[in-house]
């Protein structure tokens, strides 16, 4: 359970690592915004990259757990690819700064801090998904590691495009239908 405390330096943090980038923000700025004495955030994450990794894992979760929401077992898996695909999306246009911040980490040397069975505990579920079509014939037999790449740096850059141009909801979702049907026809 993460306290109020907490709560408002991962607030402070996000905020000023999109900001400033992790190396222009001192955790004395990120106490100072937090409202906390430099000691309290030091007392919750002994350095300035346990706090990265910390709000890194944080947002992480909340991505993980919105992009499953309204798959279902009796959906194709088209259906449900589709589901999670534009959840993304949306989590990433109402989530902004957790997004960038997502983006930001993900090029950076942090992520060489992140234990390697977290890194796999969280893409095992996707990589489950890709050899799952594989193996049915939905996909083309390619590596399910370039599948992913493929499906990451895809959100990645629609995300930015509905950042760029922000769409009203009608357009926005008639962006994601077309993109997942590109998407779509390049991995069958």
């Amino acid at each position: 359970m993460v306290s109020d405390k907490q709560q408002e330096i991962l607030k402070a943090a996000l905020r000023l690592f999109v900001e400033s980038g992790f190396h222009g923000t001192p955790t004395s700025r990120i106490a100072k915004e937090a409202g906390v004495a430099n000691g309290t955030l030091f007392h919750y994450y002994k350095t300035k990259d346990e706090l990265i990794v910390a709000l890194y894992s944080s947002i992480k979760g909340k991505l993980n757990e919105r992009m499953h929401n309204g798959t279902q077992s009796e959906l194709s898996f088209k259906e449900n690819l589709k589901i999670i695909y534009a959840n993304t999306l949306n989590w990433a246009a109402e989530h902004k700064e957790e997004f960038y911040f997502v983006q930001q980490f993900n090029t950076s040397p942090f992520l060489s801090l992140i234990a390697p069975e977290e890194i796999s505990r969280q893409t095992k579920p996707h990589l489950e998904i890709l050899e799952s079509a594989v193996r049915q014939k939905i996909f083309k037999n390619l590596p399910v590691e370039l599948m992913f790449v493929l499906l990451n740096n895809h959100i990645y850059g629609m995300s930015q495009y509905i950042h760029n141009i922000a769409p009203e909801d009608a357009q926005k979702k008639q962006l994601i239908d077309d993109s997942f049907d590109l998407l779509w026809r390049m991995l069958t």
